[in-house]
């Protein structure tokens, strides 16, 4: 009797905490972060070894976070990731994931390998096999929002008890995985939505007014932290000529085509934004100015050496930096702006500092 009055008594602190959880949640503005604190708070009160998010792309289910302490232990993280996220999960494979994004069922299984084979749903141990690993219990809730509609599946491995050993999870927590899972999707659709208003529509980067909004944070930071902040701005090198000679849908595909470039040779947490028209504006957070104009030089010599569909293309790039060029966000793009002219005074395809 002791045992499930304490139980219960857990289990509203739980429902107590997991109110304050929503909050922070549809606050979170990040998407990646966002998937990241859902995967925690959910294994946090299930106290599951492991644990997957995916998120559902019409007839898949993409790995958007996976966590699992054992693996990472034994791989790392960065080849756990690797190897877990390289294929996504077929709907029609009717795996266990599979199934509640269909059917927007909660499952709750003590043991994974003893799935009776009359159930509408298979457990594959391929993966066990692959990674020499023990799928035991599982716990799978969809990510459903308050119209119906699944977004993705949250699928917790192996609850673990006091001593660590593996142990069915709860039913009593499925109420609360299930609520918690809700509140996730509603912060995913939320956080999707404002991705998008931030997003340029042709380059998929960010646009002018998500740019004007960090630059403004990371300067409050920097007065309050003293961290140096550095801004990139590039240029295309005659771009006019590109659209006259070959056409606007030339130009757009050279715009998309090195903004993926951008991205691809900057760390995840680098700002790359479309600042406008031709020219994209990349902020670099806790960056100095030696360092922001190698990344700068860098990013000339990869977008120099790439081959475009209609040709060769150029840019022009200029670094400014806080404290060295401004005091403030605003200067600190004018800044850049009047080292980037200098680039392409001095004949363009090069980096320039004030």
């Amino acid at each position: 009797m002791e045992v499930v009055m304490s139980f219960s008594v857990n289990l509203t602190e739980a429902f107590r905490d997991l109110v304050q959880i929503g909050i922070a949640l549809t606050s979170e503005r990040d998407i990646a972060i966002l998937l990241e604190r859902i995967l925690t708070e959910a294994r946090h009160f299930t106290h599951a070894e492991a644990g997957t998010l995916f998120l559902r792309e019409n007839d898949e289910l993409q790995f958007a976070v996976v966590q699992n302490d054992r693996l990472i232990g034994r791989f790392g993280e960065a080849e756990m990731k690797n190897r877990l996220q390289a294929e996504p999960v077929k709907l029609s494979q009717m795996s266990l994931a599979g199934y509640v994004a269909m059917m927007g069922e909660v499952i709750n299984i003590p043991d994974t390998y003893t799935i009776p084979p009359d159930r509408p749903y298979s457990f594959n141990p391929l993966f066990d096999v692959r990674f020499d690993y023990k799928t035991r219990s599982a716990l799978v809730v969809p990510l459903q929002g308050p119209s119906g509609s699944i977004l993705g599946v949250l699928e917790l491995i192996n609850a673990l008890d006091e001593t660590g050993c593996i142990v069915p999870f709860d039913m009593e927590y499925e109420g609360l995985a299930r609520a918690l899972a809700s509140q996730a999707a509603v912060a995913i659709r939320n956080a999707r939505l404002e991705d998008l208003s931030f997003k340029d529509a042709l380059t998929d980067v960010y646009n002018r007014r998500y740019f004007m909004v960090r630059i403004e944070e990371e300067a409050r930071r920097h007065v309050r932290f003293a961290e140096p902040v550095s801004l990139v701005l590039l240029d295309l090198d005659r771009f006019k000529d590109v659209n006259d000679r070959f056409g606007h849908r030339a130009g757009d595909a050279a715009l998309k085509e090195v903004a993926r470039l951008v991205q691809k040779h900057s760390r995840d947490f680098t700002v790359v934004t479309r600042y406008g028209g031709d020219e994209f504006a990349v902020l670099l957070v806790n960056t100095p100015k030696a360092g922001a104009t190698a990344y700068a030089e860098r990013i000339r010599e990869v977008i120099e050496r790439h081959e475009f569909g209609h040709g060769r293309v150029t840019v022009s790039l200029g670094v400014a930096s806080l404290p060295e060029d401004a005091t403030n966000g605003d200067d600190l793009v004018v800044a850049a702006d009047k080292a980037m002219y200098k680039a392409k005074e001095l004949g363009r395809n090069r980096v320039a500092a004030l």
